[in-house]
């Protein structure tokens, strides 16, 4: 993106430099709501002019040769991809190359320092402890609570309930289970409901957040209370298109509970199974909100993308943080390889 801008400075400005400073300030620098109303009109009208261009292109030829219906339709798309993932992804990488101001080319240095650095190891052990708790809880309790609500009278309502905090988000979930955390003085009245059930209990009040490392166990626990209701969901729908043949047959030669869950249950919703465990994975891997809204990353609680905005932002260190954010996408990429590896195996199957 920056050559273009260079190109575009260096034509409007060879040509029409009065010109070229008022737009470019105007896109730049809206003034006001009305500014940025225009510039959203002028974005929706630049689209539609482009696509009734292809449109046009495409339609317009009685017999149109292939590799223009193709360019098309799929060039945006290539184009789209290109700039708004590919390039950034390619800057990133380079610029993770640098020093902290990228004046000086300093080659894996900032790697090494992700990888050795004591404070630097603790969030990347907070992180994989992330990635490990998180979708194995949340997957077992959603798969637990589908099948024991599974056409009972209540199913609709216990569904509902359960999925309820998916509409909430992450900052919203974050600031309710601080609450619930909240610490206040032994000589006064607790506004945390888990201290308060301490206190009736005989115990003392503690510091969910500040206890390390527990804590990061009390902020996994705000994740996984969330995601429970997505593979609940995503389960519940796997139970019910199991084949009522195959249960039938399976009641016919004895299995019942247990055994039935365990040969007939999990074996048939594997595929929904993968996908469930890889999504949730994908996204604790990029959990920020709660990290950054109860504790701040303070108290050994950081994880990879926290840390990675603590770094280009607020410590102004470039490098380092361009680094992060490879290595949060190296961790993402065995993910996605093994849930389309699964996917391509369960229509095989099919």
């Amino acid at each position: 993106m920056d050559y273009i801008s260079k190109y575009f400075s260096w034509l409007f400005g060879e040509y029409f430099p009065w010109l070229w400073g008022e737009v470019r300030n105007f896109l730049l620098n809206p003034d006001g709501p009305a500014d940025k109303f225009v510039i959203m009109i002028i974005a929706i009208l630049f689209f539609i002019v482009v696509m009734g261009l292809i449109l046009f292109l495409v339609d317009r030829p009685k017999n149109a040769p292939r590799w223009l219906v193709v360019l098309g339709f799929v060039g945006p798309a290539v184009l789209a991809i290109g700039f708004g993932l590919v390039y950034p992804a390619l800057a990133t990488m380079w610029s993770s190359l640098f020093n902290k101001n990228g004046a000086e080319f300093i080659g894996l240095d900032n790697y090494v320092t992700a990888v050795t650095e004591p404070a630097f190891q603790t969030v990347l052990r907070n992180t994989i402890l992330w990635v490990v708790l998180v979708p194995l809880l949340s997957t077992f309790l959603g798969l637990v609570y589908a099948v024991l609500v599974d056409r009972t009278r209540i199913e609709r309502w216990a569904k509902t309930l359960m999925f309820l905090p998916m509409a909430i988000s992450m900052v919203g979930a974050s600031i309710i289970w601080k609450f619930v955390y909240a610490v206040r003085g032994a000589d006064y009245d607790q506004i945390g409901l888990l201290n308060q059930l301490l206190v009736w209990l005989g115990q003392e009040p503690r510091s969910f957040l500040i206890d390390s490392p527990w804590n990061n166990l009390f902020l996994i626990a705000v994740m996984v209370w969330i995601q429970t209701g997505f593979a609940m969901t995503i389960l519940s729908a796997a139970i019910k298109a199991i084949p009522d043949d195959i249960v039938e047959a399976a009641r016919l030669d004895g299995l019942a509970g247990l055994q039935m869950f365990r040969y007939i249950t999990v074996p048939s919703i594997r595929p929904a199974l993968v996908v469930v465990l890889t999504t949730i994975a994908m996204a604790t891997l990029k959990v920020f909100d709660i990290v950054r809204t109860m504790t701040n990353g303070n108290y050994a609680t950081s994880v990879i993308a926290n840390e990675f905005y603590d770094q280009s932002f607020r410590k102004a260190n470039a490098g380092l943080g361009a680094a992060l954010a490879v290595i949060l996408f190296i961790f993402v990429i065995p993910l996605v390889i093994y849930n389309v590896r699964q996917m391509r195996l369960s229509e095989e199957i099919r």
